[in-house]
């Protein structure tokens, strides 16, 4: 059994910060890229940022320069750190992982439940 739990979100005015965390637990063999996601109400979830087990990053236009997400694989870690908050990022923030749980099984996507984030002006 893996779960991924979320903490982080919360209320910050415009121009804000916050910084959300994301961990894996359970029956873990290895942990492949982690990202985040969001959803805005009445719009499509979008991916925000993954990151390989190496670190690579990649960033949505609508946040680069003002995101940054980053892991730390010793505790099945994934952060995101998100400056310069604006009222447009208001979302439920969701974690993924792609896991492999023993040896010799296949890959699965694993998601959190989501955290909310919310931007006042």
């Amino acid at each position: 059994q893996v779960q991924l739990v979320e903490s982080g979100g919360g209320l910050v005015q415009a121009g804000g910060s916050l910084r959300l965390s994301c961990t894996a637990s359970g029956s873990i063999f290895s942990i492949g890229a982690m990202g985040w996601y969001r959803q805005a109400p009445g719009k499509q979830r979008e991916l925000v940022a993954p990151v390989t087990s190496g670190g690579n990053a990649n960033y949505a236009d609508s946040v680069k320069g003002r995101f940054t997400i980053f892991r730390d694989n010793a505790r099945n870690t994934v952060y995101l750190q998100m400056n310069s908050l604006k009222p447009e990022d208001t979302a439920v923030y969701y974690c993924n992982a792609d896991i492999v749980f023993r040896l010799g099984s296949s890959t699965r996507r694993y998601w959190g439940q989501g955290t909310q984030v919310t931007v006042s002006s």
